[in-house]
């Protein structure tokens, strides 16, 4: 069975939203092990406003004059994956990205059925690439089978990935490794999955329809 991964920048308080206020930039030994970490993905989930952001970067990406080779290479991953956007509202206009699906979901119960299915079929690992509602509610569902975290050395005020989850969560450390640049990538699985074995509710998922 397929994983689904959440493969993230973040502070050291957890903050996830506006990384431009706190991002530290990668080095190149960073740069190195993103890249390996995006070769274990075919696909990524990812809501509808974080999606229209990432068409109107990669696609280009791909081809940009005077970017880094290793940022080319990420951009042509990015592009041939199958991304699937999660939304409350069905599509206006069609996907323009290639290997684009709508997946419109309007509560916590076609979610965990949707990700479950996803998960079922056969392929590589899934990225988890955000938005903050879509992150937050395959955590708080138990859906995210493994966290790969680049923990940058600062603190920042915002929102965090596990603040809609209930109770405490207990992962097994997979590996931690630093980089050049004092961000450290700490990688955990759950200890056990919370709450796919139980039938999900019918409440609505976090956030807007387009996060």
């Amino acid at each position: 069975m397929r994983n689904v991964v959440l493969y993230m920048n973040t502070t050291t308080n957890g903050r996830l939203d506006d990384p431009f206020a706190w991002f530290v930039g990668m080095s190149d030994d960073q740069y190195a092990e993103v890249e390996r970490g995006y070769k274990t993905f075919d696909a990524i989930l990812v809501g509808r406003v974080t999606y229209e952001e990432m068409y109107e970067y990669w696609p280009g990406a791909e081809t940009e004059e005077g970017d880094s080779e290793v940022n080319r290479r990420m951009a042509k991953m990015m592009n041939s994956y199958k991304k699937y956007v999660f939304s409350r509202m069905p599509a206006g206009d069609p996907l323009k990205w290639n290997n684009a699906e709508l997946v419109t979901v309007d509560s916590d119960r076609e979610i965990v059925k949707a990700v479950r299915t996803l998960k079922e079929q056969p392929g590589e690992d899934i990225h988890l690439a955000g938005g903050a509602s879509l992150a937050q509610t395959l955590i708080r569902l138990g859906l995210v089978d493994e966290y790969r975290l680049f923990v940058h050395p600062t603190v920042s005020p915002g929102e965090a990935w596990f603040d809609k989850i209930e109770g405490n969560r207990t992962l097994d450390l997979i590996s931690a490794t630093t980089f050049d640049n004092g961000v450290v990538a700490l990688y955990y699985r759950p200890s056990e999955t919370p709450g796919t074995d139980e039938e999900p509710s019918s409440e609505l998922w976090a956030g807007s329809s387009t996060s």
